[in-house]
């Protein structure tokens, strides 16, 4: 361990800490941005490619799966040898991949190199939140996950724009080229300024990764192949493979004194509530992000550049709320805060779907702020509740789990509304956005309910430090 962790236990020291938050930032923008670009180059890539659209959504699935299926396995390692090189082994390998991407010319060669490039951002993803608490004081560890919550939603509800943006001066191949120059920058500053962690005696459970891979992927392919109408059959056997190899690996995880899959952490009540929340207000976001593009287009005749300018404000809310959040859940209770968000989150989204006929710009880029600021106002409390109820040394099953109950949510969300546009192409967008509004009214009640004496508890642990135990964090 190097001579800065031991003298900064609590944190890194200024400037290395700004360094470091940077590191993080560029990390999670290019991983998550990179989940949604190829969206919205699929008809374009596919095209060029010759392949079938059937076939080419393979590019969008590939990075998916991989980036489910590893990274409670991923989040499991950091805590053996270090969320440090977790981290930078998949920033590495991110941008290899995202070279090979760009230099792809057949289907099969660069739904491999995606495959590839979805493990990197996995290992990127899967430790962030961990590093954040370390990077950080424990008094201003709101204000970390606060950076770290803002960066991730801005570079969710961006991520079309940019590519967009970039589609409209360049070829696809320019979408996964811009990664490697900036994969050598955050590479070159993460090894000078990421914090070396502690690292866990136990060894890596191989069989309870092979598991928990089968569970979450098949699981949430099944959602995804329901949602797209395929055969009830094939939904069955998904279904089905993904139970066994859950049950499975509760049964092992439950004799494991370091599980794999967080079972200890969940048995923490305000940690299981923090993350029923996420996944709700995950499942409304998506259920909005998806349908909102198709519903200004439908029901108001927007063209998809007026629609980019419209859904702007939402990503602007988001930015200015979450720092905010960072400070005041340092004062007020994390369930209060994310209970008032997921509130104004879902007032946003109704007010969206009772938009007038011929809403004037105004009334929608208010209802979009009054969405992106209410997200925004829940997600750092939540996040932080997160990080901060697992004890220190659970640090990476925690992060694990936050980046697994935002997958989670964000299948279910676009599984749904695939079935609302599958039944009603036109009222199937109002549809989603009301059932958004349940989403959103759901997480807001589990958040709420952390502030019972029942749900509160785990909010006082106890933190290891220097070999003591001291209370607070």
């Amino acid at each position: 361990m190097s001579a800065t962790a031991l003298e900064y236990p609590d944190g890194l020291p200024l400037p290395q800490r700004s360094w470091a938050i940077v590191t993080i930032a560029l990390g999670i923008v290019m991983a998550v941005v990179d989940g949604a670009i190829a969206n919205v180059a699929l008809p374009t890539i596919a095209r060029d490619l010759n392949a079938s659209p059937a076939f080419s959504i393979w590019i969008v699935n590939g990075y998916q799966l991989a980036v489910t299926i590893s990274l409670l396995p991923l989040a499991s390692l950091g805590e053996i040898i270090g969320y440090r090189r977790v981290y930078l082994a998949g920033l590495v390998l991110f941008t290899i991949a995202s070279a090979a991407c760009a230099l792809s010319h057949t289907l099969l060669l660069l739904t491999l190199a995606r495959i590839l490039q979805g493990f990197g951002a996995a290992g990127i993803l899967s430790v962030n939140s961990a590093l954040v608490r370390f990077i950080y004081p424990h008094a201003l560890l709101g204000r970390g996950i606060g950076i770290n919550a803002m960066v991730v939603a801005i570079s969710a509800a961006v991520g079309p724009t940019i590519a967009a943006g970039i589609l409209s001066v360049g070829t696809w191949p320019y979408l996964f080229a811009i990664n490697v120059p900036l994969g050598f920058v955050t590479f070159a500053l993460g090894a000078r300024c990421l914090p070396h962690t502690q690292r866990s005696p136990h060894m890596f459970d191989w069989q309870s990764a092979a598991l928990s891979a089968l569970t979450f992927g098949f699981g949430i392919a099944a959602i995804d192949s329901l949602g797209h109408g395929e055969a009830l059959l094939t939904c069955a056997i998904q279904f089905a493979v993904a139970v066994i190899s859950g049950v499975t690996l509760y049964y092992r995880e439950t004799h494991m004194a370091s599980p794999l899959l967080p079972l200890d952490l969940l048995r923490i009540p305000i940690f299981a509530l923090s993350i029923a929340t996420s996944i709700a207000s995950f499942c409304g976001q998506m259920l909005a992000f998806v349908a909102i593009p198709f519903y200004l287009e439908s029901h108001f005749g927007y063209s998809a550049v007026q629609i980019g300018l419209l859904i702007t404000p939402w990503p602007i809310a988001v930015a200015f709320a979450a720092p905010i959040s960072g400070r005041l859940v340092e004062r007020f209770p994390a369930g209060l805060l994310g209970g008032v968000g997921l509130f104004l989150f879902a007032c946003g989204l109704g007010a969206l779907a009772l938009l007038p006929s011929q809403p004037a710009v105004i009334d929608v880029v208010w209802r979009m702020a009054l969405a992106g600021f209410g997200f925004g106002l829940f997600q750092t409390p939540n996040n932080r509740t997160m990080i901060a109820a697992a004890p220190r040394e659970r640090s990476g099953g925690a992060s694990g789990m936050l980046g697994t109950a935002r997958l989670l949510g964000q299948t279910m969300g676009a599984a749904l509304v695939a079935m609302f546009l599958a039944v009603s192409p036109i009222e199937g967008t109002r549809l989603s956005l009301a059932t958004g509004v349940g989403f959103a009214l759901l997480g807001a009640m589990l958040s709420m309910l952390r502030l019972s004496p029942v749900g509160a508890r785990g909010a006082e642990h106890v933190r290891v430090r220097d070999g003591q135990r001291l209370k607070g964090e």
